[in-house]
């Protein structure tokens, strides 16, 4: 079992022109592979993968309770984590200042529809540093 984290947006552009070596980009073809990608609102589906070829190499927070914040000396990430986390936040950035709509999904791996929570994150108030993904948690994403 792993991570899965899925990207919608209203922007045409093919996002595998972005894939470094920390995030990959694969478009999801047939949405219905799995219910959780019902969720997502916008009509071009990615998935979005990290080094370990799944989605488990991005910062992931098992509970919402603390929040966005940075890495801290007691709780050690690795620094491919943090590299691919903020690879991913600069081109959330990026869609989002070029006027499209976008919002992600990070999904413990077959976690049904009714377990993800839905939160509204603006990006312009949270730093590169601190931005994480909570696991089950759809993001509405803002500039």
């Amino acid at each position: 079992m792993c991570y899965e984290v899925y990207l919608s947006t209203d922007s045409q552009e093919n996002l595998t022109t972005r894939n470094s070596e920390l995030l990959r980009f694969k478009r999801v073809v047939d949405p219905s592979t799995d219910p959780a990608i019902q969720l997502l609102d916008f009509p071009n589906h990615w998935y979005v993968g990290s080094k370990s070829q799944c989605s488990c190499t991005f910062r992931h927070l098992h509970s919402v309770a603390l929040g966005f914040g940075e890495p801290v000396d007691w709780s050690p990430e690795e620094q491919d984590e943090l590299e691919a986390t903020r690879e991913l936040y600069v081109m959330l950035t990026s869609l989002l200042s070029s006027g499209y709509q976008v919002d992600l999904l990070d999904q413990w791996n077959g976690a049904p529809p009714a377990d993800i929570t839905t939160r509204h994150v603006s990006l312009g108030d949270i730093s590169e540093k601190a931005f994480r993904l909570f696991e089950n948690h759809k993001f509405s994403l803002k500039r």
